[in-house]
């Protein structure tokens, strides 16, 4: 990989950190560079330290590493976390004019600009974070004029004079750097012809579920979901659909389980506390057969933890909550391009076999952007499978001596015929309490094991007809296993590069499906050692890969709120190779 960059900017909540990290990532994308951002915010509206950082290179990059090359402070809390990754030629940015003197060590390069002042010159003090976009370019050779798209895109609802001020602020400060400084710290960063998609997991769900033909949201905002029902608003109508934001969780999913009912393509989204309150109507999807995509977003817990941390506590819940035994699928994206692509799948699963499904992304996939050339979201690849949904001539085949529509019928794969509302004696309920083919109520015992069974059928058909792989990368001749979920293949993927750079060859498995999941029992047996990577105190999916394999494996868990780095889980690794396999 050639040389990256690191950037960052970090200061209080509320002070825009987010809007001038997302114009720098922009402008890079444009710029034809690839681009792999970090958010680290604090759990309220204003105040406490938030900061974003950038990683970009020509090369494309998936993970965040523990270095950074330039640093826009706007308080001294910001040098202060960031400086076991500052380094002999890092640069710090800072406005000395304003009340607190910036401690910075001596072999890190000060760079003094009067961000506020030059902002005001340029029309207002609200642009001295775009005042120091200037600096930044000056420092690392980047043509401020790739900042102009960005800010126009940023601005361009606010007028051409708020927009054309923003650019004489980025053009003050990198003048001001380059009249008062004579820097030279070998930091000249190259651009390309190419065209890239900047984008989060958030936007890729919701650009997924548009793909897929959802039609109908319902949401109430939770971090970090809420993303997803923001991308939708102002687009999902222009397909003639719907977006609602619900008073609360369980308003949102008995909304979008009405839309489903309804022929819908629908979709709910969340985090942790909000499943908890959708886990009764999870069994009111199930048990009536509605066809429901329900994305959890997962954050730190329990209760409402730490909303803005990374985490992934959520697996027992998705894969075991509710009362009862409830037929379902779990899939988790495990890159930012493949949410767009589960989120389709997901939409087919419900439809297909009638059931709910749960997306489970997390924090770190949520809200990082990523750059991606367009052809990764080939909309004409876009497959929709509707399953067995009728049309009118078909629905008297299900009819039974009395002309009532069987909803419910015990079919041999599990997979009923369904009729939705308007069509000629498609007429049917569906009754939350146990029911007969017909949707009544009933307690006989022969039809509640007959329609028990039936729902479980159709997980077993969709485990037959369908392929539930794995992605695999490193050295597949290693004796090393590395077995990961969710957002941590990024990092696993550039400590593998390390690992070889040591002579320790690894195997990685990465698991985008939890149920229905691969089969590993093989991929185990040939392992010596097996190492689980995972975002959480106690091991949940390594507790059920064990369960699986009837294998113990090594675990490196991570619950600190922060996600994984690459170089980290390099060191991991190879500590846990020097580990004893714990006893059975």
């Amino acid at each position: 990989m050639t040389e990256d960059l690191n950037w960052a900017i970090g200061g209080e909540a509320g002070d825009g950190i987010d809007s001038t990290g997302k114009i720098f990532a922009q402008a890079l994308s444009r710029a034809g560079r690839h681009v792999f951002t970090s958010k680290d915010f604090a759990s309220r509206i204003r105040g406490g330290y938030t900061a974003y950082k950038i990683r970009t290179s020509t090369d494309r990059v998936q993970s965040v590493v523990d270095r950074l090359d330039i640093l826009v402070a706007l308080t001294q809390r910001t040098i202060d976390e960031n400086l076991d990754e500052l380094h002999e030629g890092s640069a710090v940015i800072y406005d000395g004019e304003r009340s607190w003197d910036a401690e910075i060590p001596d072999e890190i390069t000060a760079v003094d600009v009067p961000l506020k002042s030059l902002a005001e010159e340029a029309g207002g003090a609200i642009m001295l974070n775009v005042v120091a976009l200037g600096a930044a370019c000056e420092i690392t050779g980047f043509d401020v004029a790739y900042l102009d798209e960005a800010l126009e895109k940023r601005f361009g609802g606010k007028g051409s004079k708020i927009v054309d001020n923003n650019k004489d602020a980025a053009r003050k400060g990198r003048d001001y750097v380059r009249e008062n400084y004579d820097l030279d710290l070998g930091y000249a960063l190259e651009t390309t012809d190419e065209d890239y998609v900047l984008l989060n997991g958030d936007e890729a769900i919701g650009m997924g579920a548009l793909a897929a033909g959802c039609r109908f949201y319902a949401g109430y905002p939770i971090t970090p979901a809420t993303n997803v029902m923001e991308y939708l608003i102002g687009r999902i109508e222009q397909y003639g659909g719907h977006v609602v934001q619900a008073e609360d969780e369980l308003s949102a999913i008995n909304m979008a389980l009405g839309a489903a009912r309804g022929g819908a393509r629908s979709m709910t989204a969340t985090s942790g506390p909000g499943i908890d309150l959708m886990a009764e109507t999870f069994g009111l999807v199930a048990t009536s057969e509605t066809p429901l995509v329900i994305v959890d977003v997962m954050r730190s817990g329990p209760s409402t933890g730490m909303p803005t941390k990374q985490e992934q506590g959520d697996l027992n819940m998705t894969l075991y909550g509710g009362h009862g035994e409830i037929p379902r699928f779990v899939v988790a994206p495990t890159t930012i391009d493949e949410c767009f692509w589960k989120t389709v799948e997901a939409f087919n699963y419900a439809e297909k076999y009638q059931t709910p499904v749960y997306v489970v992304a997390d924090l770190a996939l949520a809200v990082t952007e990523q750059t991606f050339s367009p052809e990764t979201f080939d909309m004409d690849a876009v497959e929709i499978d509707r399953g067995n949904l009728l049309e009118d001539d078909q629905v008297s085949e299900w009819l039974d001596d009395q002309g009532h529509f069987r909803a419910h019928a015990a079919t041999e794969d599990g997979i009923s015929p369904r009729a939705i509302p308007g069509m000629t004696d498609g007429a049917h309920m569906s009754t939350g309490l146990e029911h007969d083919e017909l949707g009544r109520r009933t307690e006989d015992t022969e039809v509640r094991v007959e329609q028990v069974d039936k729902r479980n059928r159709k997980v077993e058909t969709a485990k037959a007809e369908e392929e539930w792989d794995y992605r695999e990368f490193g050295d597949e001749d290693a004796d090393n296993l590395v077995v990961s979920w969710g957002s941590n293949e990024g990092a696993l993927r550039e400590a593998v590069a390390l690992l070889e750079d040591e002579d320790v060859p690894v195997r990685v498995i990465s698991v985008p499906y939890l149920f229905p999941r691969p089969d590993l029992n093989e991929e185990f047996e040939a392992a010596d050692d097996v190492i689980v990577v995972e975002c959480n105190a106690t091991g949940q999916f390594a507790d059920v890969l064990e369960h699986d394999t009837l294998q113990r494996v090594k675990r490196i868990n991570k619950y600190t709120g922060v996600r994984f780095k690459a170089d980290e889980l390099a060191e991991e690794i190879t500590a846990k190779l020097n580990e004893e396999v714990p006893a059975q």
